[in-house]
């Protein structure tokens, strides 16, 4: 990783008084937005020295959000030795996951959170005031050009108003909470340009719908997204936050439009209602004192944004740049359980495509305009006989101005079931979850196997008018108000890809001198080969949902369960594995069961179950053709190493897997390949060794394991790493 010097003045300085990154006085260097953003949130980095692209920096976000999580989080905040919040005006506490649990373990865990924050003086939301996302943007947590961050990975959604919101694991949120900062690696910069205007019914979810099935290539994986282009003043900001919500799916840290006059106009509107909020009439508002002032959305920290408007250098550097006319779109339907196949709704309704359940709700698309569109298309039908469409509103706050217009008693009146305001089906949680067999068309943003109920449905995405429209028809279909005449043609949309020239400037050194070997860490890592042929394996199939709110679940469970909505069968067969595998007497060789699989390994939430649960089954290491970053970065903090080999895992495809592609299984029809191979990584040589069975030895050359991610693997993890830090500073 190259950040040892970095990381170890970062993490050890725990009472730094902060000081942002400046480049006062220094040759300029062209930056994006993003890049400028996170030089006002970077702490402890050279004067002068602008922020690029691939650097790692310290940073001190200006707040970070857990939910349901906050729980595991306190339990690790404690177990590093930490009693004291570095900063708890930075937290905000929002519990909206497993809101439809009134179990007694559920409430004791909620009402511990609570009395947490009340004991350190953090703020905190309570079930039912709304998914956290959606709160922080109501609230003024997530604020434009602001750094805010969350442990979940749609914190993307904050790019909606102009804010670079990423996502975190729960071991740096615990972090967090004991020193104020963490460690971050700036993702390549990616321009993302939206032309012309959207038709009539397209919307910012067909947006997005289709830049996930057309992009689908991993071009813009571990990025940072920003959004230019004369089709961004047509948009919304609900479209924005859409938008921004599901560039986590599309394999992005973060998506961010810019901060323009449809922005400020919103904040402006925003701080009206604010202001009437606090009055039973608002009549009565001239003729009493002004209300107190919000601490984050107030007059003058809107003046002061429409003063210092931020905005990239026109020499900024991009690693890609991906162009999509909004006039060529038509409305489109992601799926089935993937985000990656997109599908023009007209070829879909053709197919008449019969459901069982709709869902309106999720961060994504659950804002009163959602409601409004969705209720728009119901008004004077019934929901189809057969078809559960549930609804939840974003916010408690949606729901009133909802139920004020009378689209949420429009939705009731339909036959809609109504759930409280939280993430419920969306995360697998609650009633109304999709049965064996069953068809689902939803609103939110994963339709992951298993994500919202059995492996065995089939989930869709469309947009709230679609799944409407859907809802009452029976079948995936368009909404009665929609013109087909209006449209354009129902083939793809004009999209392209400009890779530009590699910036020299911008461009990290990667020496090719071999890495130290800390005391402590393992030169190798060796153990038979497992191959799972298969890309986008995500975190729902590491480690299904269902058990991702169960705090008191054990490693050993974790060990399991690991990999169940991919292969049932994956558990059982490397515990058998590990029973049967001689250990090494060398402490230089750790032994395992090594896991080999496609692309964007990881991809998916922020749970750090998905290492975790690997980990505790024997996996120690996993090489990949590429990861999903929020997975990289949950499996360094809690000490599973990864590598990349896209020829490893080309070759293991054309020798293994059916039809010599990945997604089918292996030639035999297993989910996950066992053909006696071995291997030895030498992890800080950069060599990988594969056996054959036929005494083969093929060698693959590959990254070096560096010398932070070793003293974290040495340390347990970055919890460990942080106790160590503590204990060091205290002496």
């Amino acid at each position: 990783m190259g950040i040892h010097t970095t990381w170890r003045r970062g993490l050890n300085a725990l009472v730094v008084v902060r000081g942002y990154a400046t480049v006062a006085g220094s040759p300029r260097v062209p930056q994006t937005v993003i890049e400028k953003v996170v030089q006002r949130y970077a702490v402890d980095w050279p004067a002068g020295k602008s922020i690029r692209a691939g650097d790692y920096v310290m940073i001190r976000p200006e707040h970070v959000m857990t939910h349901d999580n906050t729980g595991p989080v306190i339990s690790k905040f404690k177990s590093i030795g930490a009693t004291r919040i570095h900063n708890p005006k930075q937290l905000v506490f929002t519990l909206d996951h497993d809101v439809q649990n009134k179990s007694a373990k559920n409430l004791s865990k909620y009402a511990n959170i609570e009395a947490f924050a009340r004991q350190h003086g953090v703020d905190f939301y309570p079930a039912g005031r709304g998914i956290g996302h959606q709160v922080l943007v109501e609230e003024g947590y997530a604020f434009p050009h602001t750094l805010t961050v969350a442990s979940d990975s749609h914190s993307n959604m904050y790019g909606g108003i102009g804010c670079v919101g990423t996502p975190i694991v729960r071991t740096d949120a615990a972090a967090l909470w004991a020193t104020g900062k963490t460690w971050w690696q700036v993702p390549r910069m990616i321009k993302v340009e939206l032309k012309g205007k959207l038709p009539p019914g397209v919307t910012g979810k067909d947006v997005i719908v289709a830049l996930c099935g057309y992009f689908n290539k991993d071009e813009v994986l571990n990025g940072a997204i920003e959004f230019t282009g004369d089709g961004v003043s047509a948009l919304s900001v609900d479209d924005r936050l859409t938008i921004a919500n599901m560039t986590t799916e599309w394999g992005a840290l973060a998506g961010v439009f810019p901060v323009d006059d449809v922005t400020l106009n919103w904040y402006e509107r925003a701080l009206k209602r604010l202001e009437f909020r606090t009055f039973s009439s608002p009549g009565l508002s001239s003729s009493i004192p002004p209300p107190p002032e919000h601490p984050r959305i107030n007059r003058a920290r809107l003046d002061a944004l429409r003063a210092t408007n931020l905005r990239s250098d026109p020499d900024a550097s991009y690693a890609s740049h991906l162009v999509l006319d909004l006039s060529t779109l038509v409305p489109h339907v992601s799926g089935p359980n993937s985000v990656k196949v997109s599908n023009p709704l007209p070829v879909l309704e053709s197919q008449k495509i019969p459901i069982q359940k709709a869902y309106l709700l999720s961060c994504t698309n659950a804002r009163a305009s959602d409601i409004a569109a969705a209720a728009a298309v119901i008004k004077g039908h019934k929901v189809a006989p057969g078809v559960e469409f549930y609804i939840a509103a974003a916010s408690s706050e949606v729901q009133l101005d909802a139920e004020k217009r009378g689209d949420w008693e429009t939705l009731i009146l339909a036959g809609a079931k109504p759930l409280p305001s939280g993430c419920g089906p969306c995360i697998g949680l609650g009633v109304g979850l999709l049965e064996d067999g069953q068809v689902g068309i939803s609103a939110t943003n994963r339709n992951y196997k298993g994500r919202m109920g059995s492996p065995n449905a089939q989930a869709y995405l469309a947009s709230p008018a679609v799944v409407a429209a859907s809802a009452i028809n029976g079948y995936i279909a368009s909404p009665h108000s929609l013109d087909p005449a209006a449209l354009p043609s129902a083939g793809a949309p004009t999209f392209s890809l400009i890779t530009p020239a590699q910036d020299k400037a911008a461009s990290s050194n990667s020496g090719a001198a071999d890495e130290p070997v800390l005391e402590g860490f393992p030169t190798t890592f060796a153990g038979p080969l497992l191959f799972a042929p298969q890309d986008n394996l995500n975190t729902d199939a590491l480690y299904p949902g269902k058990y991702t709110y169960q705090d008191d679940i054990t490693l050993e469970r974790q060990a399991e369960v690991v990999m169940e909505n991919y292969d049932p069968s994956f558990a059982g067969l490397v515990a058998s594995i590990r029973k049967q595998q001689q250990q090494s007497s060398d402490p230089s060789v750790k032994q395992g069961v090594i896991l080999v699989s496609g692309y964007n390994f990881g991809t998916g939430s922020s749970r750090e179950q998905a290492a975790t649960a690997l980990k505790s089954a024997g996996v120690p290491l996993v090489i990949a053709g590429s990861f999903g970053d929020i997975f990289k970065r949950n499996a360094i903090n809690n000490g599973l190493v990864c590598i990349e080999s896209p020829e490893l895992v080309a070759d293991l495809t054309a020798d293994y897997a059916k039809d010599g592609k990945r997604g089918a299984g292996g030639k035999d029809g297993e989910l996950t390949v066992n053909k006696g191979h071995s291997v030895d990584v030498k992890v800080v040589e950069g060599r990988v060794e594969v056996r054959l069975p036929s005494g083969e030895t093929r060698t693959y050359n590959v990254g070096r394991v560096g010398a932070s991610v070793q003293e974290l693997w040495i340390c347990g993890g970055l919890e460990g790493y942080v106790l160590k830090s503590i204990k060091e500073h205290a002496a």
